[in-house]
């Protein structure tokens, strides 16, 4: 195994979003703990997009910032524009979203690593996991080194066994240049652990100075901007353009004429790509009817030229690249300064972990981010910071953490990809969530700050600030629905706001209820009105308006809840369960599921075989 380098009780393979937030939640509970990367200055690395947030994914960084996290706190400090999306829709999928400085987002990550206590960082490139009796004992690296530990998270991102495709050229690499990690693949599938090849890909990059960006939709920020993190007291930076121009017939005709070159369509790229984020030539194929796609173009940061160009993913040869883009409006002169590239890597079967991210065969043992089969920052960020947590916890022998599909978006990803399995890269999106009423972006503290808070990551004071937001809040209702108006101003307003009118007086929480009528618009009938905070004001008009469809919800969690509080043995022996059909007790033996509620999300456990495990947990006194 080599020489003994160092030991920590946890160590962390992978420098990417998922393992920053994996070291950091496990040093901050006091483990000591070691990060692996073979490339210190690729740390916080955005290979892809630089952005954070977005649909869902928004809502995923303010769940990160509520548990105690760092991407939100990051993405406040080092963003340029802020827009809020989906305003025109119901508060359920409102999502956060920031163009970030993408120098800025990587040193601003490795700062808060290096300043860390119980954190340590090495750039060395893991090879193999130790396993002796039956758990992790350690991790041996490519020259050498040998680090003992308690429990190894491993966040490889796409670096196992990565090869990039740019037309006919291929080359065994990681993102951005960077080296394959080309050894752990094989120690993993030696522990008995399932992989598959996955691809993604991202768009060329060109120079500013080359764009006619008078030609473009202009894109600006919010105004007032929102941050993600909930104790953010600074002053965001908004000032940075997004511009917005589409594809035409031209493009698709130079992108169709060019497939015989691509390695997509040539057979060169045998891993399965996301669904939701297709190349260009993938969307020109599969929607050949539609006329244009829509195409962001995005600045890397305040002081890069490099401008991305948000929907054109792509792996066709550098020529053909230049040639597609050259047809677009406002990019008729653009200058490429890096090509797109697709790129496939080796990752994990998911349904080989538990809830709580630990690989269920090998003690000691987690794994978070894209080496699950997920795609996106936010998605690895979340995963990262519920698997340093648990490894935490495993190594001082406590319970693990694990959240509730009720509990967050975080809970219901985790549980998607360890329940279901995924058979292409997984991508966050609201309609995953049931319950996406209940798990809005805006009261991801009020669900999440308390558990932060009672593992140990957030302190005492932020937790009776959010409570004493929401006491205001529940008070400000309560007087809402107590306090009638009536007379000539009530009329006007109404009259003003295209509302029906009424005969007689009205509570205010009532009038608030109305589609219409905003909680700014109730100032000239209410003189008595309390001093509330801009986020209060928020909380307190969602809960009047959208109050019966949020108390369905809660019955639907409650009803849900008592399935999951049903517990499985882990020692069941299903194969031999006469009572269940065979798919189901081959499914259930091959995931061990925690709950009865998780055993009825399997694919192939139908409720007739779900009754029949709760006569045996009634059979077994339980």
């Amino acid at each position: 195994m080599g020489y003994l380098a160092g030991a920590a009780e946890v160590v962390v393979i992978g420098g990417g979003h998922a393992g920053i937030e994996a070291a950091l939640a496990a040093a901050r509970l006091g483990r000591s703990t070691l990060m692996l990367t073979s490339n210190l200055d690729s740390i916080g690395n955005m290979p892809c997009n630089p952005s954070i947030g977005g649909a869902a994914k928004g809502q995923l960084v303010r769940e990160i910032d509520a548990l105690g996290g760092e991407m939100g706190r990051a993405a406040d400090a080092c963003g340029i524009q802020f827009r809020m999306l989906n305003r025109g829709k119901g508060p359920a999928v409102h999502s956060p979203r920031a163009q970030e400085d993408r120098a800025d987002y990587k040193q601003y990550m490795k700062q808060a690593l290096e300043a860390c206590p119980n954190l340590f960082l090495r750039q060395a490139e893991a090879a193999e996991i130790d396993v002796q009796q039956g758990r992790v004992q350690g991790v041996a690296c490519v020259g050498g080194a040998y680090f003992q530990a308690k429990a190894v998270i491993i966040c490889a991102g796409v670096f196992l066994n990565s090869r990039i495709f740019i037309g006919e050229y291929s080359q065994q690499a990681g993102p951005d240049g960077l080296a394959a990690a080309c050894y752990l693949t094989a120690s993993l599938e030696k522990l008995g652990l399932r992989t598959r090849r996955f691809k993604t890909g991202t768009p060329a990059r060109v120079d500013a100075r080359s764009i006619d960006f008078s030609r473009l939709e202009v894109q600006r920020g919010d105004c007032p901007p929102q941050p993600f993190s909930f104790d953010f007291a600074g002053e965001l930076r908004n000032d940075s353009l997004c511009w917005l121009t589409y594809t035409n017939a031209r493009t698709h005709e130079a992108i169709r004429a060019a497939l015989d070159r691509s390695p997509l369509y040539g057979g060169e790229i045998q891993g399965v790509g996301p669904r939701y984020c297709p190349s260009i030539e993938d969307k020109i194929v599969r929607f050949s009817t539609k006329e244009r796609h829509q195409v962001f173009i995005e600045p890397c940061g305040k002081h890069s030229g490099e401008m991305y160009l948000q929907g054109l993913s792509t792996s066709l040869p550098e020529d053909v690249q230049l040639n597609f883009v050259r047809t677009i409006v406002g990019l008729e002169r653009a200058e490429i300064m890096r090509p797109g590239y697709a790129i496939e890597y080796d990752c994990l079967d998911p349904t080989q972990l538990t809830l709580g991210l630990a690989v269920r065969n090998v003690p000691g043992l987690f794994a978070a981010g894209q080496i699950c089969g997920t795609s996106g920052y936010e998605e690895a960020a979340a995963q990262g910071l519920l698997a340093g947590i648990n490894a935490a916890r495993y190594a001082g022998e406590e319970e693990p953490l694990i959240l509730a599909r009720s509990d967050g978006y975080i809970g219901a990803l985790i549980d998607d990809i360890v329940t279901k399995g995924t058979d292409e890269p997984y991508r966050m999106m609201t309609s995953r969530s049931e319950y996406r009423l209940l798990l809005r972006q805006d009261n991801a503290d009020y669900r999440l700050t308390p558990i932060g808070q009672k593992i140990g990551l957030l302190s005492h004071n932020r937790l009776e600030q959010m409570e004493q937001d929401y006491r205001l809040a529940e008070q400000e209702i309560a007087r809402l629905e107590k306090k009638a108006v009536s007379g000539s101003v009530l009329a006007e307003i109404l009259a003003q706001r295209g509302s029906a009118p009424v005969s007689q007086g009205i509570l205010l929480a009532d009038l608030l209820r109305r589609p219409e009528i905003t909680y700014a618009c109730l100032a000239p009938l209410d003189p008595e009105r309390p001093s509330l905070s801009k986020k209060i004001q928020e909380q307190v008009e969602i809960q009047v308006k959208y109050q019966g469809y949020i108390q369905r919800e809660l019955r639907q969690v409650e009803e849900q809840r008592r399935l999951e509080e049903r517990l499985l043995p882990q020692e069941l022996d299903y194969l031999h369960m006469d009572t269940l059909r065979l798919e189901a007790r081959q499914k259930l033996d091959a995931l061990r599921p925690r709950s009865l509620g998780q055993a009825a999300r399997i694919s192939g456990v139908s409720p007739s075989d779900i009754g029949a495990l709760m006569i045996v947990l009634s059979q077994r006194g339980q």
